[in-house]
């Protein structure tokens, strides 16, 4: 494609591409191997994490990678590629919720090089694209098949450098990696598999059934030299007595030329490891326990949904995500927004659906109500967005809960939180990651007061007069056991003691014991290069 067929849209954001280079000779140290799969949701991102705990529970240095990532579920990472701030503090960019979890199984600090391109669905044919860990413009679909390629050579540099640094460099692909239509343009599959020498393990999910046609329909569409780089397939998802599948089996390494590497049974502890993709919220699960009711409008755009996946492991917590065509419950204790990635667009949804009316009638009758992030700046008089942002420029009326106003604008704040709130008394962790500027007399009465390194602290949020309205920039909030304890507290919960940080590590543990116990590690290992 010559420059002069390239949209305007798509130079634009082409000439912002920059990125630092690794030196120069940079060693290449570790073996990689890559797992794609026959579709999205076969099971990826959590065979990429047991694989990683188990390998460096065998005491090797261990790195996941994906190249391209669609998700609103995003964490802070470290951004090498900028020096440290003025007091020598870290600089974070973002990358995928996914990728983050596979660093903490892996036994190591989140890095933008292990997602170098995240892409953030703001409407259904475009997104926000992050390149290592910054913003780099919003584009659609159309838009971003024009320039993806040129942003190839930082995908690479993001990939050696990791494989200078570890033994084991695991790769995750991104939906099927026979979507040959786009293969020329791919940067996440079989075009990095080639660029990168990447031999490849083919998994697909036999729950949803089908698993004979995706290995074998995805042999036939590959080239030959695709083919190639296949080194085998894994069954993954698989319920009952296995041996019946066997012929199976043989139908597909005899129609494919490819080995069996294994089966990997159904992981029962899976939910107890955030989820990918929003579509996780769609299915009827409801929180682990009985007592306070807490409802969370299903937003169209919702983001960093698992900000609330500690509240529903609490026993004395019910809670429900509220489904597009269905009403807020009269029998709510606590509503709560989550973030967004178009603040102004799920406002509309909130009023569309007729859930306004039930939050300020909720609000009316003494409910509480939170807001994290995007759902803290609706809870306020306005959302402006007078660059068009997060979609076309203009404002939008919030809830008028608090006397804030926000303006969506200025550089994405990113920044990781572990400190002690004062207001509570409690440690907090968690992050932010939010491009609106929030003012009004409401932030006089913050929710939150964190204590910063130098002595002092700086107020976070605001608090209703009531003290029943709340919100917060903070993601993650909940994720801290001394805050969780006594914000339930506060709810008229009682506290469990659930250590939801130790939850958390048991079922990466169990997620590694059962790849250990299902798949021949040693062979897979010596199929890396």
């Amino acid at each position: 494609m010559t420059a002069d067929t390239i949209p305007a849209q798509a130079a634009e954001l082409i000439a912002r591409i920059a990125y630092q280079p690794a030196p120069e000779g940079l060693p290449r140290r570790a073996r990689s191997l890559m797992i794609q799969g026959t579709a999205s949701d076969v099971g990826k991102s959590m065979v990429v994490a047991g694989l990683c705990r188990a390998y460096a529970r065998r005491g090797l240095v261990v790195r996941p990678f994906k190249a391209q990532n669609m998700s609103n579920n995003a964490a802070v990472a470290a951004d090498s590629d900028l020096p440290p701030g003025p007091d020598g503090e870290i600089v974070y960019g973002e990358i995928g919720r996914a990728q983050a979890m596979q660093a903490r199984a892996s036994k190591a600090a989140p890095s933008i090089h292990m997602n170098p391109v995240l892409l953030k669905p703001q409407t259904d044919i475009g997104s926000q694209v992050v390149l290592r860990g910054r913003v780099l413009g919003n584009c659609p679909a159309r838009i971003y098949h024009h320039m993806r390629q040129r942003m190839m050579p930082a995908v690479i540099d993001s990939l050696d450098r990791l494989r200078a640094e570890a033994d084991l460099v695991i790769v995750e692909g991104a939906g099927s990696g026979a979507e040959v239509y786009l293969r020329n343009s791919d940067i996440t599959n079989m075009h990095l598999a080639e660029a990168g020498g990447l031999p490849v393990v083919i998994l697909s999910d036999i729950d949803r059934g089908g698993t004979m046609a995706a290995i074998v329909g995805s042999h036939m569409l590959l080239s030959e030299a695709d083919r190639a780089r296949v080194k085998g397939y894994i069954v993954n998802k698989f319920r009952g007595d296995f041996s019946l599948f066997e012929p199976g089996v043989v139908t597909i390494t005899e129609a494919t030329g490819w080995p069996f590497l294994g089966v990997l049974r159904w992981f029962d502890s899976a939910e107890r490891l955030p989820a990918e993709d929003s579509l996780a919220l769609e299915r009827p699960a409801e929180g682990e326990g009985r007592g306070v009711n807490v409802a969370v409008p299903r937003l169209s755009r919702v983001a960093n949904f698992d900000d609330l996946d500690p509240l529903a492991a609490e026993p004395g917590v019910s809670l429900r995500w509220i489904q597009p065509g269905n009403p807020i419950p009269a029998d709510t204790d606590v509503v709560i927004l989550p973030g967004s990635k178009a603040t102004r667009t799920d406002l509309d949804v909130l009023r569309r659906e007729g859930w306004d009316i039930d939050i300020l009638a909720h609000a009316r009758r003494g409910g509480r109500v939170i807001g994290l992030c995007a759902g803290f700046q609706m809870l306020g008089r306005v959302v402006r967005d007078p660059q068009g942002i997060e979609g076309p420029a203009g404002e939008t009326a919030g809830l008028g809960l608090l006397d804030i106003e926000t303006e969506i604008g200025g550089e994405k704040r990113l920044i990781d939180i572990d400190t002690t709130d004062r207001a509570s008394g409690c440690r907090v962790t968690g992050y932010e990651m939010h491009m609106g500027r929030t003012t009004g007399a409401g932030l006089d009465q913050p929710w939150l007061v964190l204590e910063d390194d130098h002595g002092g602290a700086q107020p976070e949020g605001a608090l209703s007069a009531s003290g029943l309205i709340a919100g917060a920039y903070v993601h993650g909030l909940f994720g801290s056991n001394e805050f969780r304890a006594h914000w339930l507290q506060s709810v008229g919960a009682a506290a469990s003691g659930l250590d939801f940080d130790a939850r958390t590590e048991a079922a990466l543990e169990a997620l590694a014991d059962h790849v250990e116990k299902n798949l021949d590690l040693d062979a897979l290992l010596a199929l890396a290069v």
